[in-house]
């Protein structure tokens, strides 16, 4: 291995912003508890998670428009935040995109992008709007006003504003969720190459699992304002910590199970466990995705198809199994089954992760 890959890997883990032990009261609620958590510089790292889970809140907090409770936070190694000392929002390096995008109205798209350089010399000012207008692929609109464009043309005004200081850090909040679903796939994507090309450290905010894994390095699931898992968009979905975790981030459907060893037993076959559980678990309940699920047409099979969902190229079936249990099966919808359909069920397990009994 060369100097060079071994620097770059040191620098890919190099921690850009630390949250430490943060804790957020308000007078009636408390929205986070003892939240940890490192992201790395040059990362795109997503907070994911249901309303009301703590997602903004910590972006508020990283950002300086919140004050903490307990804990702290460090940008670039340099404390921004703690429960005895602030940094104030514009000294941290940090830029945010809103969900609402947050546009002046009275201003053109110019001077939207040109208004966190005020005070630079006015040619410097002229050409960084120019790239930046470019960059996002609006170079012809800059003396259109907001209301003269599109969701997605003010999307990528609300970008380019936010990266016009040249952050450091770039939070968005939930910036696709006011767009359509094509428009929003599109945009996911040039903004992600466009984020890259800037070279910012990245904290995306989102409830859409999709999203979150289509965009990230790494995700952290939030419930009730606690950290239930950071890893991998592939960690959290094949390896789940909790059943939590399991249900949020795609299908999930349970079958009961014996463990035995480093096997686990169910009515479906027995199969290797691909991570440690509980040492005391003995019984409990099979985790199966899906894309686990193959099925083919057999009368003699334990189960029946009760509905059919058409989803394009693939096709997802509900199965009830002759004990009343219900899975779900993915597959290419090119020879479509039909409800009613006796089938033969066989599960390949690639990723075996069994949970105590609810």
């Amino acid at each position: 291995m060369t100097e060079e890959v071994c620097v770059a890997g040191r620098l890919a883990s190099e921690p850009h912003v630390e949250l430490n032990g943060l804790c957020k009261r308000y007078p009636d609620v408390t929205a986070l508890y003892d939240l940890s958590l490192n992201v790395n510089r040059g990362e795109f790292f997503s907070l994911l998670g249901p309303s009301g889970c703590g997602k903004t809140t910590t972006l508020r907090l990283v950002a300086g428009l919140d004050c903490l409770s307990k804990g702290s936070i460090a940008i670039d190694g340099v404390l921004v935040s703690s429960p005895t000392y602030f940094m104030p929002p514009e000294k941290r390096g940090v830029g945010i995109v809103f969900q609402d995008y947050a546009l002046f109205p009275h201003m053109t798209v110019y001077e939207n992008v040109a208004f966190g350089l005020y005070g630079s010399p006015k040619a410097a000012i002229t050409k960084r709007v120019g790239e930046l207008l470019a960059l996002v692929g609006l170079a012809s609109a800059g003396q259109k006003y907001p209301h003269e464009m599109s969701g997605g043309q003010k999307q990528r005004v609300a970008l380019a504003r936010a990266l016009a200081p040249a952050p450091k850090v770039m939070l968005l909040d939930e910036p696709f969720s006011n767009l359509d679903a094509e428009l929003r796939a599109a945009l996911r994507s040039e903004t992600k190459e466009i984020l890259r090309e800037s070279g910012a450290t990245v904290i995306l905010v989102t409830h859409d699992q999709e999203e979150a894994f289509s965009l990230s390095d790494r995700v952290g699931l939030l419930s009730g304002g606690k950290l239930e898992q950071v890893g991998t968009p592939y960690e959290i979905y094949h390896h789940p910590a909790s059943r939590f975790v399991a249900d949020f981030v795609g299908r999930a459907d349970y079958l009961p199970a014996r463990v035995e060893g480093s096997f686990v037993v169910s009515r479906l076959g027995r199969f290797a466990l691909s991570v440690p559980h509980p040492s005391n678990l003995s019984l409990g309940e099979l985790l199966i995705r899906p894309d686990d699920v193959s099925i083919a047409p057999d009368t003699a099979g334990e189960a029946t198809i009760t509905d059919v969902r058409f989803l394009g190229a693939h096709a997802l079936y509900t199965l009830r199994l002759d004990d009343g249990a219900i899975l779900h099966s993915q597959g290419l919808s090119a020879n479509l089954l039909a409800p009613c359909t006796r089938v033969a069920v066989t599960v390949n397990m690639r990723h075996t992760v069994v949970f105590g009994k609810a």
